[in-house]
């Protein structure tokens, strides 16, 4: 079976200080996963391979996706590249990323 690229669903929310990223990745392993945040634009790619048993297994059908993905994601610049956290459970990928504090407007106060 000739692996192909896949792509796996990803849901996008916001909280008021963060960006949620979530994608489901089951059956893959923490090593077989790459992110990183370039100029705002968030990559996630991996690979996931097609397990091969010892033992002879004739199959019928294959309907589970292998093989590499990447996925990008545009955030601007909405995020800081600091602070980032990535976590892996249950097959689900969830990558949390602060938001910049929007810059807000300073009181000047005028002396007389």
């Amino acid at each position: 079976t000739a692996e192909t690229e896949w792509l796996p669903p990803f849901d996008v929310s916001e909280t008021e200080n963060e960006i949620i990223v979530k994608a489901e990745l089951p059956g893959m392993d923490v090593k077989d996963i790459d992110i990183a945040l370039t100029d705002g634009l968030l990559t996630i790619k991996g690979e996931r391979k097609l397990e091969k048993e010892d033992k002879k297994e004739n199959y019928h059908r294959i309907e589970r996706q292998f093989g590499s993905f990447s996925r990008g994601l545009n955030l601007g610049s909405m995020v800081k590249a600091d602070g980032i956290e990535a976590a892996y459970k249950d097959g689900v990928l969830t990558v949390t990323l602060p938001k910049v504090e929007e810059s807000k407007p300073k009181k000047i106060e005028v002396k007389s």
